[in-house]
């Protein structure tokens, strides 16, 4: 088969989930990498970030449907594809500042963040939320616009505060998660929207072991030295 002709047939492959129902392989694809990378976020290990733009790539041109392809069935998320080009752009900086910030042990340490920082996310998510919603509705994208603004800014918020290690991002994701999962059914997403109500339970589990990760005290790695006897009296 022709090179270009395989990758052509790559890029439209389905698979039949019965129904009649297709689901697009690259969505799936996309989003076992986006729950590889969560996993990784959760152990806060540095391969999450590239591992997680695999899948920001993938799902880009998934989100465009019929922006790239007017053929294609599912309509254009605008919402969702704009933060998968976020999501690239801040999990470079994320990849960063990870790679400095990271112990001996290959991970970072979480904080909690400031009452201020915190004020800020909110305002940020609904004030962000008001202001996009009148673009993305000018750029036509799927109703209720609203809820694709949300989870557009939400997501930027959770991977900003991923970046900064602040454990709080983890419930910027729920808040995503619980608006994201009604808006992809209604658009036709069903892979993505069963992968958001995955990481819905998925981020619960990850605030707790991030809570429990910044409460632990620091622990003394070396061992004493044998030839060293006890103090003489």
């Amino acid at each position: 088969m022709d090179p270009i002709d395989w990758l052509t047939a790559l890029y439209t492959a389905t698979i039949p989930v019965g129904g009649g129902q297709e689901l697009l392989l690259r969505e799936v694809v996309g989003n076992a990498f986006g729950l590889a990378s969560a996993l990784g976020g959760m152990l806060r290990r540095v391969w999450a970030w590239p591992v997680g733009i695999i899948g920001n790539a993938l799902l880009l041109t998934v989100f465009l449907g019929t922006v790239l392809d007017p053929a294609h069935e599912l309509p254009a998320l605008l919402g969702q594809a704009g933060r998968q080009v976020m999501f690239i752009a801040v999990a470079i900086y994320g990849w960063v500042r990870w790679r400095r910030a990271r112990g001996s042990d290959g991970q970072i340490v979480p904080r909690w963040a400031s009452w201020r920082q915190r004020t800020g996310l909110v305002l940020v998510l609904v004030v962000g939320t008001v202001a996009i919603t009148p673009l993305f509705r000018a750029l036509g994208s799927f109703e209720p616009v609203w809820a694709d603004a949300w989870t557009f800014v939400g997501s930027l918020l959770a991977t900003y505060g991923m970046a900064k290690g602040w454990t709080e991002f983890w419930l910027v994701w729920i808040a995503v998660d619980l608006v994201g999962v009604p808006l992809l059914l209604s658009a036709g997403y069903w892979a993505t929207a069963l992968m958001y109500a995955f990481y819905g339970v998925f981020t619960l589990v990850g605030f707790i072991v991030w809570s429990r990760a910044r409460r632990k005290p620091a622990v003394e790695t070396l061992l004493p030295d044998p030839r060293i006897g006890p103090p003489q009296d």
